[in-house]
């Protein structure tokens, strides 16, 4: 076979192999998507009720059942995205209350889960709001429910700590604090990213890995007392903060 020949059948087999990575791509999400319908609930009973989501609320099977292993599970991975958690409520409430902080600016919202608070920052008027989530799942959720609040999002299942962020104006970060370690990764990639002159806020109920000495590194910007059924819902949690890395 000739060398412009053997080019040409390369060249082919290339294209063959992308449209079938691409059917498959299209094929995973559309099963994602039917199970996340068929498994939750639009909500709206929570601290925005602007935004309907889909959520695995009490009146949802899965909510009540184990998680199983194996060909068993429903998802891949822990559903985290079917729950709204408080710190996501606190920073998707404020931006609703407070647009400035995101009017006209490039966001991105880390460990985004259901995409509340990228959705939130498109109503009230981002330029780009980026719903970052290392879950397949959660990438599909957001999408979803971005489509369920006639906004548009972009979603990234990249995982960017330790990023230089320089397309982004304003992070975002709720409920990434539940212990140590996660913390110590998170936090001097935050600090430096504000030294570089982002604007970061930071959604959190009371959680282990959000220290003092974490705490001595932002200022308190809001308070809000969750609903009683988010309470619940949470581990008791009752109230939860936003905070602002100095």
């Amino acid at each position: 076979m000739s060398g412009i020949a053997t080019n040409l059948v390369w060249r082919q087999f290339r294209r063959m192999c992308s449209k079938s990575r691409e059917q498959h791509a299209k094929a995973r999400f559309i099963s994602i998507k039917e199970k996340i319908i068929s498994n939750t609930m639009i909500s709206k009973n929570h601290l925005t009720p602007e935004i309907s989501l889909h959520l695995i609320t009490s009146e949802c099977k899965l909510f009540h059942e184990p998680v199983c292993e194996g060909t068993e599970r429903v998802f891949d991975n822990d559903p985290f995205w079917g729950f709204y958690w408080p710190g996501g409520q606190a920073l998707s409430r404020f931006i609703l209350d407070t647009p400035s902080v995101v009017k006209s600016l490039r966001i991105l919202d880390v460990g985004s889960g259901s995409g509340a608070c990228s959705i939130a920052a498109k109503m009230s008027g981002a330029k780009i709001a980026v719903a970052n989530d290392i879950d397949y799942g959660a990438k599909v959720a957001a999408d979803l429910n971005a489509e369920l609040n006639n906004v548009i999002i972009s979603t990234c299942t990249q995982n960017l700590i330790g990023n230089f962020c320089k397309d982004f104006d304003v992070i975002l970060v709720g409920d990434v604090f539940y212990d140590k370690d996660i913390a110590d990764q998170i936090l001097p990639w935050l600090t430096n990213l504000r030294k570089k002159g982002k604007e970061i806020y930071i959604g959190d109920p009371g959680r282990h890995g959000l220290s003092t000495d974490a705490m001595n590194l932002m200022d308190k910007v809001l308070t809000y007392e969750l609903p009683e059924n988010c309470c619940i819902e949470n581990n008791g949690f009752k109230i939860v903060n936003v905070w602002k890395v100095k």
